[in-house]
């Protein structure tokens, strides 16, 4: 059991496959890019699997989110994803992408054993897309997004950020368009994980702001912490049907003291929180010659052991983590 000093028992597990991306999101990193890993720094296909495999059986994960950087980039994804299936217990598998690669694995991935996939997409409009990615791709993620939905991937989740001045006016046009298509959007609190270290608090765009803007069209009706469990997104039903949006405000109204998450890095590091600043090295010893699960487990115990209460994002000595979201894994 991977248990904190704060009574936290985490049972979903975050695993970036690879900090590298196909986008240069604006409020991730700069448009040239960054220093990607080396590939020996790299976690193996089999050592991803051994990690996970401890985790599940016997750390009590429940619940597997692959991330990136971009996930789909990873060439071995799909064979990941079905040693992963072939674990007993079986965790609950999603994945977290911005889309541009499902178009070709949705069926792939589905058929290997993938649940589910979160989909980032920030806009509808598509010179508002190549601003904010500083790429030509909103077709391919709607087609990704389409292709996804039709292989059983579902719900397909939407993770959208607004920016001021670029699409800070969407969010009705958004929730219109997610439940015409049957996705179920979220939007997301831009949060200070930008390679930039540009984040400004008085700058973002609230989840005060974002209802606000959602009730100019619709009726909003609160589901309640029970429903909500120890989910990052708060969720409202939509004009009393079948359809609901949430809002993750990790930096207005966190959520840390439900939160049940743990974090592998694409190179083997434990992090208990995004906004951590220490990491636990796990990858030293998988590679070690007397490498054991029961080692590797002992360390993972600890590091969440020391798990802190809360990201610290209201504390004046706040610093933003030194590696971006794109090393980290969302």
């Amino acid at each position: 059991m991977l248990i904190d000093t704060f009574g936290r028992v985490a049972t979903d597990l975050r695993v970036s496959l690879t900090d590298r991306c196909n986008l240069r999101c604006t409020y991730c990193m700069p448009e040239e890019g960054l220093q990607w890993l080396a590939k020996p720094d790299l976690l193996t296909d089999d050592e991803i699997v051994r990690l996970i495999r401890i985790a599940v059986t016997q750390l009590g994960i429940e619940e597997v989110r692959f991330t990136g950087g971009e996930p789909l980039l990873r060439p071995g994804i799909v064979g990941i994803v079905e040693r992963v299936a072939a674990l007993e217990p079986r965790p609950k598998m999603s994945l977290t992408t911005n889309g541009i690669g499902l178009k070709r694995t949705a069926t792939a991935l589905k058929a290997a054993g993938l649940d589910r996939v979160n989909v980032s997409l920030d806009t509808l409009r598509p010179d508002v897309f190549k601003t904010l990615t500083r790429r030509d791709r909103h077709q391919d993620v709607l087609d990704g997004m389409a292709a996804a939905r039709d292989a059983g991937l579902t719900p397909v989740k939407v993770n959208a950020v607004l920016m001021p001045g670029l699409n800070d006016d969407e969010a009705p046009d958004l929730l219109a368009w997610a439940m015409e298509n049957d996705y179920e959007l979220r939007f997301i609190e831009q949060m200070p994980l930008d390679a930039q270290h540009g984040w400004k608090r008085d700058g973002m765009i609230t989840a005060g702001d974002i209802l606000e803007s959602l009730r100019t069209r619709f009726t909003l009706t609160e589901e309640g912490q029970e429903e909500r469990g120890s989910a990052p997104a708060e969720r409202w039903i939509v004009d009393g049907g079948r359809h609901t949006v949430g809002v993750i405000a990790s930096v207005t109204r966190p959520f840390c003291r439900a939160c049940d998450r743990t974090r592998l890095t694409a190179d083997g590091q434990v992090r208990t929180c995004l906004f951590a600043t220490e990491e636990t090295d796990l990858r030293a010893a998988l590679r070690a010659e007397d490498s054991s699960d029961e080692e590797v487990a002992r360390l993972w115990k600890l590091a969440m052991w020391g798990k802190k209460a809360g990201s610290g994002l209201d504390d004046p000595t706040f610093l933003q983590p030194a590696r971006p979201m794109s090393a980290i894994g969302g």
